[in-house]
């Protein structure tokens, strides 16, 4: 039961990066990103950093469902996800979906990866 939900979770947890690296950064299908973006590292190069996030997002979907260096894939997610949150929380708070709250959501996030990985996946447990 825990390597089912662990490897549905994976998925939900891809989809999450894939939505936001293609439709909301790639395909630009929510400018407040972009806006985000121009805001903290400037507007001049807005344009080609939220494409480079937004691949980047998309690759860690794809790391994420590849199950390679899992642990390791889980704590750089979690430190993306905290440092990108703060910051916002920090710089751009009126430009974000729930306010200062979406910092809430962020750590709940955090949280539902790390229990994926190191609760839930049992891959490298070893018995004696």
């Amino acid at each position: 039961m825990k390597q089912k939900t662990h490897k549905i979770l994976n998925i939900l947890i891809a989809l999450v990066w894939l939505t936001n690296g293609l439709f909301c950064k790639l395909l630009n299908l929510v400018p407040r990103h972009q806006i985000i973006v121009a805001r903290i590292l400037g507007p001049e190069h807005a344009d080609l950093f939220i494409k480079l996030i937004g691949t980047a997002e998309i690759l860690m979907a794809l790391w994420v469902l590849t199950g390679i260096m899992s642990r390791l894939n889980a704590a750089v997610q979690i430190l993306i996800v905290l440092a990108m949150n703060i910051l916002e929380f920090v710089l751009v708070p009126d430009l974000l979906l729930w306010g200062k709250t979406n910092l809430l959501f962020a750590i709940l996030f955090c949280l539902l990866i790390f229990c994926n990985e190191f609760v839930l996946n049992q891959k490298l447990v070893k018995t004696t």
